[in-house]
């Protein structure tokens, strides 16, 4: 079940990144995915809950009340790229969106053994975190510190 529910809402967080600024109706989220429009509501309400998903205004409907029209929150996620080369370290922050958010490049030594080249992976991310989206909490699981 819970396989399920990720993978429809992955497919609701493509379409919300797919529309852009203006954003999608969930009427019309319901008719892309093919999910009941009951289903998208559920899915869209815990996308709100979590910051990844905002009201975008409101479009014309042909009959009824105005649709509430939803977009993506680039900002309220982050993923991490690590490129690793004989000689060169790239790690590239991006957003919900995939903009680029930070970037850093360094000299890496692959053959240092592997303590030595995670560690140097482990620096350049936390520093691409701190200046791509602000110092990481204490005890955030995601930025690999510990609690307490």
């Amino acid at each position: 079940m819970g396989a399920v529910r990720s993978h429809n809402a992955a497919l609701v967080l493509g379409l919300l990144r797919d529309a852009g600024a203006e954003g999608i109706s969930r009427l019309e989220l319901a008719e892309r995915t093919g999910l009941t429009p009951q289903a998208v509501s559920k899915i869209t309400a815990r996308l709100r809950e979590q910051g990844f998903a905002a009201e975008a205004g409101r479009r014309a409907s042909t009959g009824g009340k105005p649709r509430t029209v939803l977009r993506l929150v680039p900002e309220a996620g982050h993923a991490v790229g690590v490129h690793l080369d004989r000689d060169e370290l790239r790690v590239v922050l991006v957003d919900l969106d995939g903009a680029v958010v930070g970037e850093r490049r360094g000299e890496l030594d692959l053959g240092a053994g592997a303590a030595a080249v995670l560690g140097a992976v482990c620096a350049a991310v936390r520093e691409v975190v701190r200046e791509g989206v602000g110092e990481p909490g204490a005890g955030d699981p995601e930025a690999g510190e510990p609690a307490g």
